[in-house]
């Protein structure tokens, strides 16, 4: 039994009720498909509970390249990822030498896209969304980035998995996403300490703990 677990970002509380409950239902495997860290003490804390799993493949997200790569594209971000990577330190080379995508089982597993990790398909089918498997055919594509639970056809013959996101849910439900694979996927949700990870987010500080905060206690932007 594999666990699937994506877009953690620094939620140790949901991490925690995942872990537990994956235990439970059998789980011996592990894929972590990036976007693990927030700024401490959550980032630490998150991976010290990914790495004392027994057996997890890991891949980068867009957060983990951010760290060595902020984004031009968007300036507002740029001094949090940097602050976060001073805070991480010698943590920010082995997250950014993560690499960006898996095969387990014959699933290929990436961030956002084959194409990009910031790229991602949405619950409906989009014209040209072709565009972000680069080529991939005929297989099943598991994917985050944008925190939204659903399974779908794709284009090229295709199925699109996305498991949701641990941490930091957008789809209304505050429950943590995540998925467990054995031969097919099933989706899951898991609740756990609401109130503690919005005080967590909130002892950062500033316009940005607020902010997660808001999204971990509505399930939503």
């Amino acid at each position: 039994m594999l666990a699937v677990l994506y877009d953690i970002h620094g939620n140790a509380a949901a991490l925690e009720a995942v872990l537990r409950e994956a235990e439970v239902a059998g789980a011996g495997r592990y894929l972590l498909g990036g976007d693990y860290v927030a700024w401490e003490p959550l980032g630490s804390e998150t991976l010290a509970l990914l790495r004392a799993l027994p057996d997890a493949t890991w891949i980068r997200g867009n957060g983990e390249r951010w760290l060595v790569e902020p984004p031009a594209d968007r300036p507002q971000v740029v001094p949090g990822v940097q602050e976060m990577a001073a805070q991480l330190g010698e943590e920010v080379d082995r997250l950014y030498a993560l690499p960006e995508r898996a095969e387990l089982d014959g699933v290929l597993y990436v961030h956002g896209s084959p194409l990009s990790d910031v790229e991602s398909f949405a619950a409906e089918p989009q014209e040209g969304e072709e565009r972000m498997l680069a080529g991939v055919r005929n297989r099943t594509v598991v994917f985050g980035h944008s925190h939204l639970q659903f399974r779908r056809p794709g284009p090229n013959g295709t199925g699109l998995v996305n498991p949701g996101s641990v941490g930091m849910p957008l789809d209304g439900d505050v429950r943590a996403a995540w998925a467990l694979w054995d031969g097919d996927f099933s989706f899951r949700r898991t609740e756990y300490d609401v109130e503690r990870a919005a005080a967590a987010y909130r002892r950062v500080g500033g316009e940005v703990g607020e902010s997660f905060a808001r999204r971990v206690e509505r399930g939503s932007d």
